[in-house]
């Protein structure tokens, strides 16, 4: 019995079809090693895909949410189960970007700590303040040359450790060991623009080679932010041996979410 072909029309969405589904794996994967071996691949993904596509579809493209007004979108990371990060619109290369610090700068801040509710949509649980978290490395610790700020789950013992900062003054650093490194800690009741973390860590030095060496982490102070306010955890490269980073203090993994 002669083989029945598909039919001109039925061939060309057969085709159409296939290119589709080829796309998907190819955007999927490229992405990965485009971020493994580009520093600047976060900002093409931005503006290359995710903007454009928001503009010209209503739709974010490849990202979670694209907030065209304040200018940053959320994009799931390719690390982990429940990683967003949040990414600005324009090109500001980091925590040392005196961009971050400009009068009428976006408050990046509470734009991501507004958006932790994306990690819980990913766990399919509603988590409480004190075990989500918000993190920026330094310049010489991040992979990536375009400000991003991680959202994800906190380590448990991190979370307890931090309850002893619980009931700090407002507005006072106090010095604690987490994870096995130095970080300094201050308790906040907002984080509106006077309590921006950048504005706070910069009131020591506004010098912009200091300000690349800092790492910034926020979390509730207790399980209500609201009401318990939240923690400013920072520290720098070259002080009391502090490593530059605090993503270590986020769990990718997010084991709070199963009870872990």
């Amino acid at each position: 019995m002669p083989m029945r072909l598909p039919k001109p029309a039925g061939l060309r969405q057969t085709i159409l079809r296939t290119v589709a589904a080829l796309a998907v794996v190819f955007t999927a994967t490229s992405c990965a090693r485009l971020a493994a071996v580009d520093s600047n691949a976060l900002w093409k993904i931005v503006d290359l895909r995710c903007v454009p596509s928001q503009q010209a579809t209503g739709t974010p493209g490849q990202c979670t949410v694209v907030d065209l007004d304040k200018r940053y979108v959320i994009l799931k990371d390719i690390v982990g189960r429940s990683q967003h990060l949040l990414i600005p619109t324009d090109r500001v290369t980091g925590i040392e970007s005196p961009f971050v610090l400009a009068p009428h700068a976006q408050n990046y801040w509470d734009d991501a700590w507004a958006s932790r509710l994306y990690v819980e949509k990913s766990v399919k649980r509603t988590l409480p303040d004190n075990q989500l978290g918000l993190e920026i490395n330094s310049q010489y610790r991040r992979t990536q040359n375009q400000l991003h700020i991680h959202i994800d789950c906190m380590h448990g013992d991190v979370s307890d450790a931090l309850a002893r900062h619980a009931k700090d003054t407002p507005g006072e650093w106090h010095w604690d060991t987490l994870g096995g490194q130095r970080y300094r800690i201050m308790r906040v009741t907002s984080l509106n623009q006077a309590n921006n973390p950048f504005r706070i860590v910069a009131r020591d030095d506004r010098d912009s080679q200091a300000m690349a060496m800092q790492t910034i982490l926020v979390t509730g102070a207790g399980p209500s932010a609201e009401k318990d306010g939240w923690l400013v955890v920072n520290s720098a490269m070259d002080v009391d041996n502090g490593s530059g980073t605090a993503e270590g203090l986020l769990d990718h993994a997010c084991r709070v979410a199963d009870g872990g």
